[in-house]
């Protein structure tokens, strides 16, 4: 090997690594101050001085980490002390815990949350997409796609709701003989 072709693999294999050491310490401090925001969350909680914002961040980070009956307790503590004049946030809430009811295949009770969420904001695209990603895992096929439309109403751009649609749409109609 030539001089200028080492020092090329060289300064490639350089900016990799340097690349990758970003990228690793940025996960680690994500991960860390999750972690912390997380201890200051259980600290509050266990002294008594959590608000309904604690209680859905709280599950909300349980939902990140998957631990589902954990974030489903949080998130209803929320639902519990959640100010009735924030329609948008209580709205936020019921997604979340019909999003961790989904996670566990649960499809009847995070569509009862999906819907509950959708009675305080109409217009809330992701409650929907999720409320029609459920319609479809229970196979109520043509429900899932009314949902889905009635997204792209409201957002036309939406790309789950036309991908989804799109595959929908194909599913219900019948193929000519």
């Amino acid at each position: 090997m030539d001089l200028a072709l080492q020092i090329t693999y060289l300064l490639g294999l350089l900016t990799l690594l340097g690349v990758s050491a970003v990228l690793v310490a940025r996960q680690v401090l994500k991960t860390r101050a999750t972690e912390t925001r997380l201890t200051e969350l259980q600290r509050k909680v266990t002294a008594g001085e959590a608000t309904a914002a604690d209680y859905y961040e709280l599950g909300s980070i349980y939902l990140r980490k998957k631990l589902y009956v954990q974030c489903v307790n949080q998130l209803q503590k929320a639902l519990k002390n959640w100010d009735e004049n924030d329609p948008a946030g209580l709205a936020k809430v019921y997604n979340a815990l019909g999003f961790a009811y989904f996670s566990q295949e649960q499809y009847d009770l995070a569509i009862r949350q999906y819907r509950e969420a959708l009675k305080l904001q109409p217009d809330y695209v992701t409650a929907l997409n999720n409320l029609g990603h459920a319609y479809e895992k229970k196979n109520l096929t043509a429900q899932a796609l009314e949902v889905y439309e009635q997204v792209l109403h409201i957002a036309p751009d939406n790309p789950t709701a036309k991908q989804r649609a799109a595959s929908l749409r194909k599913r219900l109609t019948p193929t000519p003989s």
